[in-house]
């Protein structure tokens, strides 16, 4: 047949039962075709990409870091993949998560400090309290590219509308603008300070049923059900931000009875079998040597009301608990749409644990028992000194026990398991330039670096990082770290290669590579626009 030549149909009047057999052919094959057509779209073969942050999660917390707590989701995420002994947060919520999203130091994006009010006037700056518009997100360039963009958890880096995420880039978006807030509900207390958004309107959360890990799981997946159901083709990027184990203590009653009795052993036991559980692992050898307990925490044996601080970290390790069931659910959404295999999963935490200090009294209905709705309690610096084994200091200071995070790092297609942990180091400033490289997009003109270097077994590259939120200032360079607390006068210098924990100061006698580093440093404390910390302290967030 002469497929160039158009082919002819007759019909005499009355062939009335051929000419519906044709149409029922034609409708067939017209099904057929498209049913094909939709089979051969093209699947994009850059990896999908997803970002978990924990909020406030100390080092030692997962079990695959040392901890009791059962996180085995987590743990196999890490066994399949990368887990490294140190990335680098900025030591506080929103720093942190200015630097994710944009790939630059906090200060150079209006993130400085801490969230601004929604209330007061704005004043452009370093410390503005909301993402400028100079540099673009993480979304905006994964988008331009062509990748779906979606986020479910914690914004806190802008509270007016004209800073959510759909503004800057992200196609959906679920979930709390704020800070700290209720598990369970907005309360009365936090209505003008706590907001829970859809997209780009309010939402109410439900009245009852609502518990906020399980909620902004709950919407992620829907998303990557809804990417599923367009049938683009294109890969996806996912941010999804827990509030957990952040406080106030929150957490469901079955999850926190598997550890009531355990805490019983109280934190100076707890801290040291995390370190032997840690010896075990080959996470820390014989250079990390265990930091003193602080002379503020007692000894457990001294404590009196040991039930109720055991019910403190009890709720605190269900709340982590809750949140890899939920990694774990969204693992096996992952699997059952068929997006598994290509997706990269890092995992951090936004800082080490908190001991900020909050007057819960006002706060907390006296009849409700610790992790009920209603209860709002902290877990206090005793808790978090063993959150943080074995490093010192905690969320909002420059040490380790403030910056170092767990990172884990699993893409299945591409990454192959890796035995024991990775020594290389990285830092929140090199997710965005890591997802632009994968995604075939111009990094424009970021402070961090891409990171595959990890799995593709270069030649790690000599980093030099910077800090300052709060008066609290370091910079390590190579394996040397200078760090100053904000209320001290002196720097202290660290080796961190031959001492990761922070013990011996050698300030003194390497007093040449301190100045050094010490203007390296006050070069970019200019470049960013940092400015000199007038004490008074922040607010806990």
């Amino acid at each position: 047949m002469d497929f160039k030549q158009p082919i002819r149909l007759s019909f005499r009047a009355n062939s009335r039962r051929s000419f519906l057999m044709l149409a029922v052919s034609i409708v067939f094959i017209a099904a057929f075709t498209g049913l094909v057509s939709s089979k051969n779209i093209t699947v994009d073969p850059r990896p999908n990409i997803i970002y978990i942050m924990a909020d406030d999660l100390g080092y030692s917390d997962l079990g695959c870091y040392g901890g009791e707590v059962s996180t085995p989701n987590l743990d196999q995420l890490a066994a399949n993949g990368i887990k490294l002994k140190k990335f680098y947060n900025n030591s506080r919520c929103c720093p942190t998560r200015a630097s994710l999203l944009t790939g630059q130091y906090p200060h150079s994006v209006g993130m400085g400090g801490m969230v601004g009010s929604n209330q007061s006037p704005i004043v452009k700056g370093s410390y503005q309290g909301f993402l400028n518009d100079s540099f673009p997100t993480i979304a905006e360039e994964l988008k331009k590219v062509g990748y779906n963009t979606y986020m479910s958890g914690k914004w806190h880096v802008g509270e007016r509308p004209e800073h959510w995420p759909l503004k800057r880039g992200f196609d959906r978006y679920y979930g709390l603008i704020s800070g700290a807030s209720s598990f369970f509900e907005i309360t009365p207390a936090e209505r003008d300070k706590r907001r829970f958004v859809l997209d780009d309107k309010d939402y109410e959360i439900p009245k009852e049923g609502h518990y906020m890990t399980d909620a902004f799981t709950d919407h992620a997946l829907g998303y990557l059900d809804q990417h599923k159901n367009t049938g683009t083709g294109n890969p996806f990027f996912l941010y999804l931000a827990y509030t957990a184990p952040h406080f106030p203590l929150h957490a469901l009653e079955q999850d926190i009875a598997k550890y009531e009795a355990l805490y019983l052993q109280g934190w100076d036991v707890t801290r040291e079998k995390r370190f032997q559980k840690m010896k075990q692992l080959g996470l820390v050898d014989d250079r990390y040597q265990l930091t003193e307990r602080p002379d503020i925490i007692p000894a457990w044996e001294s404590v009196g009301d040991k039930k109720v601080w055991a019910r403190k970290m009890a709720v605190y390790a269900a709340m982590i608990d809750r949140m890899d069931q939920n990694i774990g659910r969204l693992i096996n959404k992952l699997k059952s749409n068929g997006q598994y295999e290509n997706t990269m999963i890092v995992f951090i935490s936004d800082n080490g644990a908190c001991a900020e200090t909050v007057n819960t009294k006002l706060l907390s209905d006296p009849e409700k028992k610790i992790g009920e709705r209603g209860s709002y309690h902290i877990y206090g610096e005793s808790w978090a000194n063993a959150s943080n084994t074995p490093f010192k200091k905690y969320k909002h200071y420059m040490h380790e026990g403030g910056v170092v995070t767990p990172c884990i790092i699993q893409w299945p297609a591409k990454i192959k398991p890796a035995k024991g942990y990775s020594d290389g180091t990285g830092h929140v400033i090199d997710l965005m330039p890591t997802a632009l490289e994968l995604a075939g997009a111009k990094s424009p003109g970021l402070a961090g670096t891409n990171f595959s270097y990890l799995w593709t077994k270069k030649r790690a590259p000599e980093r030099t990082y910077c800090w300052e939120h709060e008066g609290n200032q370091a910079i390590r360079k190579g394996n040397w770290k200078l760090v100053k607390e904000f209320q001290e006068t002196y720097w202290s210098l660290y080796n961190l290669a031959t001492d990761p924990t922070e013990i011996n100061d050698l300030s003194g006698v390497e007093a040449a590579r301190a100045k050094a580093m010490m203007e390296e440093y006050v070069v970019w404390f200019a470049k960013v626009g940092a400015r000199p910390y007038k004490k008074g302290g922040g607010k806990a967030e």
